[in-house]
């Protein structure tokens, strides 16, 4: 915490100093000096912005003009009876009372007093609730989270109406005082995992938070040594219910509204939202569909190389003759080709993100086509590399977890390298350092690949098929 100074003064002008010193003359903090029954001065503090303007003229500055004139005023009375905000506080430091107005509220300062009063009157815009961008669906609800933290816990309350319902805030970061808040269950989340990850983030010595990804890499600072994410974010409300219904952790993050839960799974990543709003024969399929994707979007150039390197044989002879007329005049390599264009490809995509989106998606799409069809017209690479890798690109987004996207995208690398040098061996040997690499993870103590490893029966029934919610057994990952 700050140190502003520890304790307030008995004299109002005397913290009016004390407190402009401390924001250092800032021009948006806005100071309000009243007088009540014609000898007791009161003092009002707030930063334009962040509290509502509207809020204070009505529910404080006109309670206290309506007595005016009374003598009998003092903090406790303006507490207890005057002012109509329902969260109202003694203060006692102005530590604790500078860090509440860089928060929105209003600090309440009386002549004669050595401590004040908090009302919580924030009153910043907010961004509205719309539809979730990262993880939409065509079947289901259509809200998502925001960058206001209270606003993000009552989402998941609408959906949770249970009274074990934990909502526990701690602040993190010294200059950033960030609020993170976090949700279970109680009596279904294990103790030792809600103890665990308020322990771990209490004693970060960071800075600032500034976005949920600071927290997960502090909850990850043990498997630093891995690229797949152990903690499952979305901006989806009913996901993170779903999860705290299951036994497991929200973590929410004021000013982000991507919301964290442990711990997590890596068939969390690979699973959607729809899945449980569509018939389950339809999303047992497209699941499988799912992870037929996962291979081809981490695997399908470097088959490519390792059968045009060294396995010709395996190709059948109409399919190797057309693939080695369309190579004639080519002058790389099947590695040098895959490589040129998915670097070319991850160049367009980051491009297209990057840009304005009213002409990010047409310039990425249009370029993609035309770098291709150049490409091919000049004998740089094959026609069938560019099927690969937009067979491969086009999978990448089949995955509903852009953060398990990521890691496969960097295994696709990883892979070419093994199937140049060691065609289908190299690639059988780069499958099984993955496998036995995911089994070895956990995320807060639960394997990473369970239920398959380690094997769980009465969880496998939704890992990669939806059964029927009449016989699916109802799952806890974190749970007792």
């Amino acid at each position: 915490m700050t140190n502003y100074g520890n304790a307030f003064a008995n004299h109002l002008q005397d913290n009016i100093v004390a407190i402009k010193k401390a924001m250092g003359d800032s021009t948006d903090l806005v100071i309000r000096e009243m007088t009540l029954a014609h000898t007791c001065n009161i003092g009002l503090f707030y930063l334009d912005g962040m509290a509502d303007r509207q809020t204070i003229q009505e529910s404080v500055i006109a309670p206290l003009l309506d007595r005016v004139d009374d003598p009998t005023v003092s903090l406790d009375v303006i507490r207890m009876s005057m002012l109509d905000a329902s969260d109202v506080q003694s203060v006692q430091s102005m530590d604790q009372a500078l860090d509440k107005v860089l928060s929105g509220s209003l600090l309440l300062l009386m002549e004669g007093h050595a401590h004040g009063l908090i009302v919580a009157l924030p009153g910043w815009e907010d961004r509205s609730i719309v539809e979730s961008k990262t993880q939409p669906v065509v079947r289901g609800p259509g809200d998502s989270f925001i960058e206001t933290l209270r606003t993000n816990t009552t989402l998941v309350r609408r959906r949770v109406k249970d009274v074990r319902l934990r909502v526990c805030t701690i602040t993190i970061g010294s200059e950033s005082k960030t609020d993170v808040a976090f949700m279970y269950l109680e009596g279904v989340a294990k103790e030792d995992l809600v103890r665990d990850l308020k322990q771990r983030l209490e004693k970060a010595r960071v800075n600032q938070v500034l976005e949920g990804e600071y927290l997960e890499e502090i909850l990850q600072e043990k498997k630093r040594l891995t690229i797949f994410p152990l903690l499952y974010n979305t901006d989806r409300p009913d996901t993170i219910a779903a999860g705290i219904m299951e036994g497991r952790v929200a973590i929410l993050t004021d000013g982000t509204p991507f919301v964290l839960l442990a711990p997590t799974m890596f068939v969390d990543f690979i699973q959607s939202a729809e899945d449980y709003y569509q018939p389950y024969v339809f999303s047992s399929l497209i699941r499988l569909l799912r992870y037929a994707a996962f291979a081809i979007c981490m695997l399908a150039p470097s088959l490519y190389i390792a059968l045009t390197t060294y396995h010709q044989d395996m190709i059948p002879t109409q399919l190797l003759l057309s693939l080695t007329a369309q190579r004639e005049g080519v002058p790389f390599p099947a590695f040098v080709e895959a490589l040129l264009m998915e670097t070319t490809f991850e160049i367009l995509r980051e491009a297209g993100l990057r840009m304005p989106r009213t002409i990010g998606q047409a310039v990425s799409i249009v370029g993609t086509i035309v770098v291709g069809q150049a490409a091919v017209e000049a004998n740089v690479v094959s026609a069938v590399m560019v099927i690969v890798v937009s067979i491969t690109a086009i999978s990448s987004f089949a995955v509903p977890s852009y953060a398990m996207a990521i890691p496969c995208r960097i295994l696709r690398y990883i892979f070419m390298g093994l199937a140049a040098t060691m065609g289908v061996y190299g690639i059988t040997i780069g499958i099984l350092v993955l496998i036995t690499h995911l089994c070895r993870l956990d995320s807060f103590g639960v394997p990473y690949m369970s239920p398959v490893s380690p094997y769980r029966k009465k969880e496998r029934k939704d890992a990669v098929l939806r059964f029927p919610y009449r016989s699916a057994l109802r799952k806890r990952s974190g749970a007792k």
